[in-house]
C-alpha cells in the first residue's frame, strides 16, 4: 500500500483539536461524601449531574484526566433507539422481549438531543438519519423484519432501501442494500463531553482527576470505604461508570465487561464535492457484518472519520490504520491515495449478553458496557443511576436488571479476542459468499 499518511499525522483523536481532555485544579479529597462514582465519562458525569442537581454532595473519580477515554475518543454517531444490542437482531430475542428495551432506548436518545438542546452545547449536532448497509442478501432481509416494530417502539423513523437504491444515500455501491434510521444523529464527541463536564461543574460535582481507585470495602453500616492513589474517603454510596477501562479494583464488574479496542481514522480534508458525495444526505453509516465498521463525516463536512474493528484486541493504532485504510477504500474507491492525518483507539466495554446494564450489585450501583453505543445509552443510564439513588424514579429502567451475566471461565483477561476476531471474519466471509 501506498504512503497513506500526511505529514501532520498524528496519533491522537481527531476530537482533540477542538478540545483535548486536560487536568482541572487539584481537588483536595475529602474523608466523607454521600455519593463516590466510578469514572468520569458520559455515565459518571451523567450521574453526579442528577445527585447534584438533587442537592447530594457527590465526588467523580477518575484515574486519568476526565474524559481521557472512550467518551473522547469514539466515532460520534448517536443511536435513535435501534441499538439494543446484538442478540435482538441475531433473534436471541423476541419482538416482545425487546419492546422495553427499545422504549428505553428511544427515550436514550431524546436525554442527549434535550439536554444539548437545553443547554445550547455546541458540539456540532446533525440529527440525521443514519443508514446501515446490509452485508449480504439475508442481512436485509432481516432488517425489512424489524422495520415496522423499530418504528412502533422507538420512534425510529426507519425503512429499508433496496440495493439498486442506496446511492440515494452513500456514495458506494458495496452493500446489498439497507436500512435507513431517520432518528439519529452525529456529534462532535470531545465537544460533547466538554458540554457534560462545564455543566457538572457548574452543579457542584466535584471531581478528582488522577485518583485511581485501588480498592474499596463495605463498612458495617453498609457505607463504604474505598482507598485511592491520592489517600482514603468514605461515602454512602458508590457508583461504578468505568466501562471499557474497568480494572482490578473492582473485579465484579471486571469479569462482567469485556473490553475491546475500537480503532478510528481521519482522513485529511477532501474537497467539497467530494465528501458531499460521500454522504449525500449527511447520514453516519454502518453495516451488519460481525466485523464493525461505522463512518460518517466530521461535523463541518471536510474530512471522512472511519472507524471499525480493525483488531480484535489491543495495538498501536499506526498499525491498524492501513486495514481501516483498505476498509475504507472497499467501500469508497473514490477515495484512493486520500492522506490520513489521525489515527486512534480507545476502549469499549460489551457486556456478555452485548447488552447494556445498571443496577446494583453487591452493594454497588453501575452503569457498564455501552456495546458501541456510548453518547445516548451511557448518558442515560449515568442520569437513571442518578434518579435511582434520589429516589426521583417513576418506573424501573428495562437496562436496571438483577441479570448481569459472568462467565466462570472469564476473570476479565482478554486472551481470546484474537480468535473470536478470526471467528467472526470466517463467518462474514461465509455470510457474503453464500447468503
Amino acid at each position: 500500500m501506498q504512503n497513506i499518511f500526511h505529514s501532520d499525522f498524528k496519533l491522537q483523536p481527531f476530537w482533540w483539536e477542538a478540545y483535548k481532555p486536560q487536568s482541572l485544579p487539584e481537588t483536595a479529597l475529602p474523608k466523607d461524601v454521600s455519593v463516590a462514582v466510578i469514572g468520569a465519562g458520559y455515565a459518571g458525569l451523567s450521574a453526579a449531574l442528577e445527585l447534584a442537581k438533587g442537592g447530594v454532595d457527590v465526588l467523580v473519580l477518575d484515574a486519568a484526566e476526565p474524559g481521557f477515554g472512550a467518551s473522547t475518543r469514539s466515532g460520534g454517531m448517536v443511536s435513535g433507539g435501534v441499538n439494543v444490542g446484538k442478540r435482538y437482531f441475531t433473534k436471541a430475542m423476541s419482538d416482545e422481549e425487546a419492546v422495553p428495551f427499545l422504549n428505553d432506548a428511544s427515550d436514550a436518545f431524546a436525554h442527549v438531543e434535550n439536554l444539548i438542546a437545553q443547554h445550547k452545547i455546541d458540539c456540532g449536532w446533525h440529527k440525521m438519519g443514519t443508514f446501515q448497509g446490509a452485508w449480504c442478501e439475508a442481512h436485509y432481509k432481516n432488517m425489512a423484519k424489524k422495520v415496522a416494530l423499530l418504528n412502533a417502539e422507538a420512534g425510529s423513523g426507519s425503512y429499508v432501501v433496496p440495493r439498486e437504491q442506496q446511492r440515494e444515500q452513500i456514495g458506494s455501491d458495496y452493500y446489498h442494500g439497507g436500512m435507513v434510521v431517520e432518528r439519529a444523529a452525529h456529534l462532535h464527541p470531545a465537544l460533547y463531553f466538554k458540554g457534560l463536564l462545564d455543566l457538572a461543574t457548574k452543579a457542584g460535582v466535584k471531581i478528582a482527576a488522577k485518583t485511581a481507585l485501588e480498592s474499596m470495602s463495605q463498612n458495617a453500616d453498609e457505607s463504604w470505604t474505598l482507598k485511592t492513589s491520592r489517600g482514603e474517603l468514605r461515602c454512602r454510596d458508590v457508583i461504578v461508570c468505568t466501562n471499557g477501562y474497568t480494572g482490578n479494583a473492582t473485579p465484579e464488574f471486571k469479569r462482567r465487561v469485556v473490553p475491546i479496542g475500537s480503532y478510528i481514522i481521519a482522513t485529511e480534508e477532501l474537497s467539497p464535492d467530494l465528501a458531499a458525495s460521500l454522504s449525500p444526505k449527511n447520514r453516519s453509516f454502518a453495516d451488519s457484518r460481525r466485523v464493525l465498521t461505522y463512518y460518517r463525516l466530521s461535523p463541518d463536512g471536510k474530512r471522512l472519520i472511519f472507524g471499525g474493528r480493525a483488531k480484535f484486541g489491543f495495538t498501536d493504532p499506526r498499525e491498524t490504520a492501513p486495514l481501516l485504510y483498505q476498509f475504507m477504500i472497499d467501500r469508497y474507491p473514490q477515495l484512493k491515495g486520500t492522506k490520513i492525518t489521525h489515527s486512534w483507539t480507545g476502549n469499549v466495554a460489551f457486556g456478555l449478553d452485548e447488552m447494556s446494564h445498571m443496577g446494583k450489585l453487591r452493594g454497588m450501583h453501575y452503569a457498564l458496557a455501552c456495546n458501541g453505543s456510548g453518547i445516548a445509552m451511557l448518558s442515560y443510564l449515568g442520569h437513571q443511576t442518578g434518579l435511582k439513588i434520589l429516589r426521583k424514579s417513576n418506573r424501573i429502567c428495562a437496562y436496571d436488571r438483577d441479570e448481569f451475566p459472568t462467565h466462570p471461565l472469564y476473570t476479565g483477561n482478554t486472551w481470546f479476542l484474537p480468535l473470536l476476531g478470526a471467528y467472526f471474519r470466517s463467518r462474514d466471509w461465509i455470510d457474503r459468499k453464500f447468503n
